[in-house]
């Protein structure tokens, strides 16, 4: 099989070079193609070049981006690279900073054969974070389920057969959230257990407002349904409260109104135009194996 790994980077290249090292260590003992593709998003570090030899890496390239677009679209003008110009039979995307662990690469790889050709996602079961990082990422997976009805418990670490990555590239949502689109498109999907790692260097990026932000896109994929369900909270809870209508009480209102501002706000980011332009943001591309 030929298997292309997509990992996004934006200045961590010191990361990147880590990340490298650890998956050409795993694969040593797998007898398929992989290639590794770095979508550089328009970084403003330069990379150190070295001399290494990854031989259990089949390929590597650098996509370098001439805006900086962020995590979500750098995916997905992967993913639209690879299905163009890539001859591959699935594409696994994934962090750059260790937060995805390389050791899982073998574990997904290995489950193709029992996948019957579905979407495998790698289902949260530990995280590295603290514990106010994770009672937060509990309650946006409650939330999403409720004003959705889905269960999103995946982030970008999965792997993807052509046919997906095919809807994917063809469904203007990947162009906003990559596990909201996926769980659009494809209602089966083949989950095995992973465990969030810790960073190889610095601090984790996803702060409280980021991990707020990549919710409510999720969520905003669905906007259909949540519009439905947040209408049917409002006519309950509006006669539940009629006799102690108050400041206080109108609260959960106020917060379920901002909140479908927001997912109406960040629904715009699905522009099927721009991500058909995707490619026209590369600007070149390093082959360094």
């Amino acid at each position: 099989m030929k298997i292309k790994i997509l990992v996004p980077i934006y200045n961590d290249w010191q990361s990147a070079s880590k990340l490298l090292d650890e998956i050409n260590n795993n694969i040593s003992d797998l007898d398929h193609e992989i290639s590794v593709i770095i979508v550089n998003d328009a970084s403003t570090h330069d990379r150190q070049e070295e001399q290494k030899d990854f031989k259990n890496i089949h390929s590597i390239k650098i996509l370098n981006m001439n805006i900086n677009q962020g995590h979500t679209r750098c995916i997905a003008t992967g993913l639209k690279y690879i299905f163009e110009k890539e001859d591959f039979d699935y594409v696994i995307p994934m962090d750059g900073d260790g937060e995805d662990r390389p050791e899982e690469v073998k574990e997904f790889i290995n489950q193709i054969q029992n996948s019957n050709d579905k979407p495998i996602v790698g289902k949260r079961v530990k995280r590295s974070e603290g514990l106010f990082f994770k009672l937060c990422y509990e309650f946006h997976k409650l939330i999403t389920l409720t004003f959705t009805g889905k269960s999103v418990k995946f982030g970008n670490f999965t792997c993807l057969p052509r046919a997906t990555v095919e809807k994917m590239i063809n469904e203007k949502a990947t162009w906003n959230s990559f596990s909201g689109s996926l769980v659009k498109i494809e209602k089966d999907l083949f989950e095995i257990p992973s465990i969030r790692g810790n960073r190889y260097f610095g601090p984790s990026k996803m702060s409280f407002m980021n991990l707020l932000k990549h919710s409510l896109s999720i969520i905003s994929v669905f906007k259909k349904a949540v519009l439905f369900r947040s209408a049917f909270f409002i006519v309950i809870y509006i006669f539940l409260i009629k006799s102690y209508a108050s400041i206080l009480t109108s609260f959960p209102l106020v917060l379920l109104l901002a909140m479908i501002y927001s997912i109406s706000s960040l629904a715009l980011r699905e522009n099927m135009d721009e991500y058909d332009k995707a490619l026209s943001t590369i600007n070149d591309i390093d082959q360094i194996k």
